[in-house]
């Protein structure tokens, strides 16, 4: 199911490329698993930070965005959304 609204999303991208939206630009964003350390990690609090592996940005990441349990220092994968006050990582799991 997950692939055929990849597929969907990558149809809608092409058809507003046309129009050059940004819009289409930011949903195939989300489809770019992002891979990182967990700089930080309170499981009481059930937040912390993910440092992406790419760049020198760090994510915030709440326990709900969580698929597997993290701690500090574990290779995972991540997925983008905008948060109150930013990017977020949201479907962390581990690497």
């Amino acid at each position: 199911m997950k692939y055929f609204f990849f597929l969907m999303t990558i149809s809608f991208f092409l058809s507003c490329k046309k129009l050059n939206s940004t819009f289409a630009t930011i949903t195939i964003n989300n489809f770019y698993m992002k891979r990182g350390t967990v700089k930080f990690f309170n499981g009481k609090k059930g937040y912390g930070f993910i440092k992406d592996a790419d760049s020198d940005n760090e994510y915030f990441v709440h326990a709900s965005g969580l698929i597997d349990k993290i701690k500090e220092n574990d290779q995972v994968t991540f997925e983008l959304a905008e948060g109150k006050k930013g990017a977020i990582a949201i479907n962390v799991k581990l690497a």
